[in-house]
């Protein structure tokens, strides 16, 4: 019902990305009891690789097979709120928003067609979204009376403002793609490729640029990119007095760390004194 594939990148064939595809485009990839414990363990497992400095690994995309990214719960076998929404260890470990939520490499989700409240849930757990003229959002809770528990009400909020987001959220109206991309939801959007349709199925454009979005990421210091998201998603948390106290922190241990070999300096000299770098003109 999950599916993963490890790929080296292009143009840095030394880094990896793994895609993870929701498989089940017959159900528009409603996750039931079995997606959310796949995608669970899957996380918890790029989590644990992600601590260790010798990972190769640049980045994270999150997909879905077929006509949709995912249209949010299987109502024939929903995973138990309860278990969702609770904080007990022995819950946590299948919930996958809490394990995407500690991430260590960044997550790019590659929307198209429906993101349907748990699915939205799900969108709004990476770090960023490139979609298509088919991406739709929706947030359905209250037309249910569900309550949300993947953080939709907090996260949605941050992504696209107080106004914007009780608007979404109150009214159950979609957000098709260039109002989301107006709005601050999706970084991107990109026009169909049939080209790449082949290669990727109905969601080739997006995955094709998700892909695409990974590479740059890889071309750079990818320990410092998973330092540098720490201190954004920790810092972001906190109010801009403690985020910058908590990054002065990482700072300090990041150079203590590096300043240890000087490698990190000798890099930057070298780009600094390039005669191919970049300059301005003014």
């Amino acid at each position: 019902v999950v599916l993963t594939e490890r790929i080296a990148l292009p143009n840095n064939p030394d880094r990896t990305c793994i895609i993870i595809s929701l498989n089940r485009p017959e159900s528009l990839n409603c996750f039931n009891t079995a997606v959310c414990h796949d995608l669970a363990k899957i996380f918890q497992e790029i989590h644990n690789e992600a601590t260790t400095s010798s990972t190769n690994l640049a980045a994270v995309i999150l997909t879905g097979n077929g006509s949709a990214f995912c249209a949010g719960a299987d109502l024939t076998d929903p995973p138990n709120p309860l278990v969702q929404s609770s904080d007990l260890w022995e819950h946590l470990q299948c919930n996958p928003v809490h394990f995407m939520d500690r991430c260590g490499v960044p997550i790019i989700g590659a929307v198209h067609g429906y993101c349907i409240t748990g699915g939205f849930e799900l969108a709004l757990a990476c770090d960023f979204l490139v979609g298509d003229d088919s991406t739709k959002f929706k947030d359905t809770h209250v037309k249910f009376g569900l309550a949300p528990c993947w953080g939709l009400s907090q996260k949605l909020q941050r992504r696209v403002g107080s106004g914007r987001a009780k608007w979404i959220s109150f009214s159950a109206t979609t957000v098709r793609a260039q109002q989301a991309l107006d709005w601050g939801l999706l970084n991107e959007i990109v026009s169909g490729d049939s080209a790449n349709e082949s290669t990727y199925g109905n969601n080739s454009a997006v995955l094709a640029r998700a892909i695409e979005m990974a590479d740059e990421i890889a071309k750079n210091d990818t320990v410092m990119v998973r330092r540098y998201k720490r201190a954004l998603v920790e810092g972001g948390e906190m109010d801009l007095m403690h985020g910058l106290q908590r990054e002065r922190e990482l700072g300090i241990s990041h150079y203590l760390e590096v300043m240890n070999d000087g490698s990190t300096f000798e890099g930057a000299k070298e780009f600094i004194t390039s005669d191919s770098r970049p300059r301005s003109r003014l």
